[in-house]
């Protein structure tokens, strides 16, 4: 599934227009269930006398024939519904009154008397026990339908905790629909929270969670620019549904929403390239940017011949082929610095610049292991910048395949960086999930002792 589509550069970048709409029953339920006649009844049954007063009775049975009788004028009957509702003083009378009144209200296709006739039936506490998820989401329709979402919001629960269903009408569609009342309030973050914690509960009980649940979250969350709760939703759904497409959309959404400085940027390029979300040169061009030949020149090599290689780059391209020249140039000297490198960060008097760059450099040559190294030490240095250390230790850790560690690092950066931090821990947790089975694996067949 596609929400977010295209590549938009960080010069010139535009929201993407997210539309996504979700399919609820239509219909009424006229006549759902059959009542007996108050008149019919109090005549044959003792019990059903003393439901039923006298008042009640003539009151009902002239309204009801009359909205059975063909011509009639509904609208204008209506009128003395309040009365025969001040005269329905037992649960028996509550329920047959809320009936007809539903009935006459589906006839007019009146969904404000629909709705008072729902209500008046499931206050009466006589409908059935197999019928009052149905009715409860019929109630959910009427009040939705008719601005009144808080009410709306309250049924659809009730439907949902009485198992309510039927062939179109699943659980995952009620719940984003009772997420969907909050959003029609404008209660965007609550409506947000709401979709969390229906999907944190899904997954308690061992239980899949609809895509349309993160969909239909994204969208929203999207078009408002609500953070965090935008990164911990496309965080869950790259998880659960971590193909190519979603993770591009998980990145463009961090790359067009934020206002990142090519540091930033340079750390979220690095995580759409190591999930291959790359599709045509402009992401190529903003990773180049980010990275700088000159300061990670064996990253720009990287990058650009993978895309060449992939046939995403032409190398017609005059950009690229000038800082892959540039690249390819400066790693001839750099390579040459290295060791002194290594030995001027590692040593006890070494100063917080160096070892951090100590730290980018090897991330940028892929040996991560050094990379670690030097932004741990850093990490405990005054005057670091917790977050990016923090960040690019997780990284590196990452890409060596320490996920455990990672997830460890990355649940320390915070402020601008959260995000960043947020997707990457999505990735480590993709990664930690496809080693798992292998691990497993090798581990029951080990030789015993």
């Amino acid at each position: 599934m596609r929400l977010f589509v295209g590549n938009q550069h960080a010069r010139g970048k535009t929201r993407a227009h997210l539309a996504l709409a979700i399919a609820l029953v239509a219909g009424t339920a006229t006549g759902i269930v059959g009542f007996a006649e108050p008149a019919h009844a109090a005549k044959k049954e003792k019990k059903s006398k003393a439901s039923y007063s006298k008042e009640f009775v003539e009151a009902f049975t002239q309204l009801e024939t009359a909205v059975k009788a063909e011509g009639t004028d509904i609208a204008a009957l209506s009128s003395q519904f309040p009365g025969l509702v001040a005269l329905s003083l037992s649960p028996a009378e509550q329920l047959a009154s809320g009936n007809l009144i539903y009935n006459a209200g589906a006839k007019l296709s009146d969904r404000n008397l629909q709705l008072q006739g729902m209500e008046l039936m499931l206050a009466s506490g006589q409908v059935p026990v197999e019928n009052q998820g149905q009715y409860n989401f019929v109630a959910y329709q009427l009040a939705n339908a008719s601005g009144k979402y808080s009410e709306a919001r309250q049924y659809i629960e009730m439907a949902i905790q009485q198992n309510f269903s039927s062939d179109t009408v699943t659980p995952a569609v009620m719940k984003v629909a009772a997420a969907e009342t909050f959003f029609s309030e404008q209660r965007v973050p609550e409506g947000l929270d709401y979709l969390k914690s229906a999907i944190k509960a899904q997954k308690v009980a061992g239980l899949p969670v609809d895509e349309s649940w993160y969909t239909r979250g994204l969208t929203i969350a999207y078009r408002d620019g609500v953070r965090p709760q935008v990164y911990q939703i496309v965080s869950g759904w790259v998880t659960d549904y971590p193909t190519t497409n979603n993770w591009r959309d998980a990145v463009n959404i961090a790359r067009n929403l934020e206002n990142y400085e090519s540091a930033e940027m340079l750390d979220l390029m690095r995580l759409g390239f190591a999930r291959d979300t790359f599709e045509n040169k402009q992401s190529y061009i903003e990773y180049v940017e980010a990275a700088d030949p000159r300061r990670m020149p064996k990253e720009v090599q990287t990058a650009i011949e993978h895309g060449y290689a992939t046939g995403r780059v032409s190398r017609d391209d005059i950009f690229l082929a000038d800082a892959l020249k540039m690249a390819t140039s400066r790693i001839k000297s750099d390579r040459a610095e290295l060791p002194a490198l290594e030995r001027d960060a590692r040593a006890a008097s070494a100063g917080l610049k160096t070892v951090v760059a100590a730290g980018d450099t090897f991330l940028n040559y892929a040996d991560y292991a050094k990379a670690e190294e030097f932004y741990v030490k850093a990490s405990g240095m005054a005057g670091a910048d917790v977050n990016l250390v923090k960040t690019r230790l997780g990284i590196s850790q990452a890409l060596q395949g320490k996920y455990v560690e990672a997830e460890a690092s990355l649940a320390g950066v915070q402020g601008a960086r959260t995000a960043l931090a947020m997707l990457w821990t999505a990735y480590v947790r993709e990664k930690a999930a496809e080693t798992a089975p292998a691990v497993e694996k090798a581990a029951a067949e080990a030789p015993a002792g």
